[in-house]
């Protein structure tokens, strides 16, 4: 899986006291939410389900047939959620079915936890540039000799 996610300096939102405006204003941060796109649908994913149920595994029909959208445009969102190493899939037997379905969760059923797994995708994501860019200057002394 390729770990993605949008990294600008900002101020922290420690001064907002509502958590729907923080929890926007954080994931237009980070590049969850588009600015000028409608973020209804991304946020309730994520918020409704995830945020006010961490430990439940959700099945995408069921959030699709909840929120009253399609099974692609879930997917695209939870995606990009496993991009940012929030959200983990696991299978969970349905018995219904009698077989093991992907159901998605909150990592560690905790945000603050599974945030901090992303800072250490971000802290090796860093050092790799770092890598690359030494290469680069290795190799551009070489060209200049």
């Amino acid at each position: 899986m390729v770990f993605e996610i949008q990294v600008v300096s900002n101020t922290p939102l420690i001064g907002e006291e509502d958590p729907d405006v923080l929890t926007k204003k954080f994931f237009e941060q980070i590049g969850y939410l588009s600015k000028g796109s409608d973020p209804t649908i991304p946020y309730k994913i994520f918020a409704d389900f995830f945020l006010k149920h961490p430990l439940k595994a959700w099945f995408v029909e069921e959030i699709a047939q909840t929120i009253q959208t399609s099974k692609p445009t879930v997917y695209r969102h939870l995606n990009k959620l496993k991009g940012f190493d929030i959200l983990e899939e696991i299978h969970i037997f349905d018995e219904i079915t009698q077989q093991n379905r992907k159901a998605y969760r909150l990592r560690y059923g905790n945000f603050h936890k599974a945030w901090t797994f992303v800072e250490a995708h971000i802290k090796v994501a860093v050092e790799n540039y770092g890598k690359s860019v030494e290469h680069l200057q290795i190799l551009l002394e070489k060209q200049q000799k």
